[in-house]
């Protein structure tokens, strides 16, 4: 298998060529990474922090803050750094790098939201066996699993992508190295790379929707059951908020994988992937907890300590 060497760097076009809007982009990008970060990182030490919320549901949501955290920070620093100075230059083997914690971090998000959807019709329509159905070494092997699939799948799509020969152009039309924009580039023949791409980001697309699916079908028709007002409007709350994330999320992954290369639109492709690459790690928390009572009172709890302890310090 020929791996041609005559290509050592890659050219990331960005968004646009605009002063005016790299600037913007710049301040915005920059905002949503912070915001991000402090959101994902802070949610995962609350998490940590208070012992009420060591449940199935807040583990997988602080390993879902966890991946977001990943992926974003395998994408947006490098976008940021190409708006501040114009280094627009990755090398091959960083964009390889690029490429599969991206992947492996993506594709655990989408087991991980799975594993939630399963956490949920747990709680929702089998209350009663929730606490013996949803062990810690059931959640464990959920999310060991999700990671193990994520990795696996990244391995994959790189070693598929990168064992093809780059030996023309090194300019890629996006604004990080993502997997079409980079595979377009091969001078080989992308026939059953393509077939390969488009064969496994199918499996696990809609495998882990079938199990979605399937999970919230079950929950809808609990909730058409339910007696009480509180308690419907409490379980559809939830599922609103997951079902958002993951109709976000899936509805971008595949606009962006399931179709063939001949039918890409780069410009379309750059803007749908900030929103699965930048957006959607800045949201989960936002979505997911920070409008939950239990996070709130333990986001308020830890600000009264840390003044209390300020007080005493000075």
């Amino acid at each position: 298998m020929e791996n041609s060497t005559e290509v050592t760097q890659f050219i990331l076009l960005g968004l646009t060529n605009a002063l005016e809007l790299q600037i913007l982009f710049l301040i915005l990008f920059t905002l949503i990474y912070l915001i991000s970060l402090f959101g994902n990182l802070g949610m995962i030490m609350l998490i940590l922090l208070d012992s009420q919320l060591h449940t199935p549901m807040y583990f997988f949501l602080s390993n879902l803050s966890l991946v977001d955290f990943g992926y974003s920070s395998a994408v947006t620093p490098k976008v940021i750094a190409g708006l501040l100075v114009g280094d627009n230059v990755i090398s091959y083997n960083a964009c390889a790098a690029q490429m599969f914690f991206f992947v492996a971090f993506a594709t655990t998000e989408s087991y991980l939201l799975t594993s939630m959807a399963y956490d949920r019709y747990a709680a929702v329509c089998k209350p009663l066996y929730y606490t013996t159905t949803m062990t810690t070494s059931v959640c464990a092997c959920l999310a060991v699993g999700s990671y193990i699939c994520g990795f696996l799948n990244a391995s994959i799509h790189t070693g598929n992508t990168f064992s093809l020969s780059f030996c023309m152009s090194n300019v890629v039309h996006h604004f990080f190295c993502d997997l079409p924009a980079v595979m377009v580039l091969s001078c080989s023949d992308r026939y059953v790379s393509e077939l390969v791409l488009v064969f496994v980001v199918s499996f696990n697309i809609f495998f882990t929707l079938l199990v979605i699916l399937i999970s919230y079908l079950f929950i809808f028709f609990t909730i058409l059951k339910m007696q009480s007002a509180e308690g419907y409007w409490k379980a559809l709350s939830t599922c609103a908020s997951h079902l958002t994330a993951v109709c976000i999320f899936y509805g971008t992954c595949i606009f962006m994988y399931m179709q063939p290369s001949s039918s890409h639109s780069m410009d379309t492709d750059k803007m749908s992937s900030v929103f699965y690459a930048m957006v959607i790690p800045m949201l989960n928390p936002l979505v997911y907890s920070l409008r939950n009572k239990e996070v709130k009172s333990t986001f308020k709890k830890v600000v009264e300590e840390a003044k209390l302890s300020l007080g005493l310090i000075l």
